[in-house]
């Protein structure tokens, strides 16, 4: 990293906010944004995040869905144990990814992929969107009927193709950038509600509904020493 980007990092309130909270990553204040503007989350509530790596996303939505609900990660990389989560090491697109996740549906799939930085925009953007899709192929095989996907994508002249092509699937979709995006970064999150899949509505009919929570009563799931 550039002494100019580790200034700027130390410098940013939302890194300092997560760092003093034990959130591993400024991301965990993206998806609350995400979670309050949008009700993703809700207590016992299965959630599948998807390029977790270092775990911001799964500690807040592991606090959001409580003992009642289930976390699963998904990265390469490896994640430090977090209170319940379950992590499972693989790559979306890997076609035995989908066995290992077990046959009981999910309600909302998350995804904070990114591709490898390449340098030239076309092509990092190119490469984002075809991780969305990828992560949206999968979505619509664990969801349950009338579940949500959320996901970071650069921002392009291709997300509208990808916005139609959620259309399709979704009865909902938006487009969104939180607060704790930097300024500069041209990543955005499509936010897509009611999966076409059949009458239904969010597995769990015990689950409270979403409410607005607060960020800092998920500092006690930190990872396990």
């Amino acid at each position: 990293m550039g002494r100019r980007f580790l200034q700027e990092r130390r410098s940013d309130r939302y890194y300092r906010q997560a760092q003093a909270e034990g959130l591993r990553s400024r991301a965990a204040f993206k998806l609350e944004y995400l979670d309050r503007r949008f009700g993703l989350l809700g207590p016992g509530r299965r959630v599948l995040d998807l390029g977790a790596a270092p775990g911001g996303w799964a500690i807040y939505a592991a606090g959001a869905v409580g003992p009642r609900g289930e976390v699963v990660a998904v990265d390469l990389r490896p994640i430090e144990p977090i209170e319940g989560v379950r992590v499972v090491r693989g790559r979306v697109g890997d076609p035995g990814l989908r066995a290992r996740l077990g046959e009981v549906p999910f309600d909302l799939v998350l995804s904070d992929l990114s591709p490898r930085i390449s340098g030239a925009y076309a092509t990092d953007h190119a490469r984002s969107v075809d991780l969305v899709r990828e992560a949206m192929r999968l979505a619509e095989e664990v969801l349950v009927p009338g579940g949500r996907f959320a996901a970071k994508v650069f921002d392009g002249e291709l997300v509208e193709d990808l916005v139609r092509e959620l259309s399709a699937e979704f009865a909902d979709v938006r487009r969104t950038k939180p607060p704790a995006s930097r300024g500069a970064s041209s990543e955005i999150y499509l936010v897509a509600r009611g999966l076409r899949k059949g009458a239904g509505a969010l597995s769990g009919s015990s689950a409270e509904p979403p409410g607005p929570r607060n960020i800092h009563s998920q500092v006690h799931l930190r990872s396990r020493a």
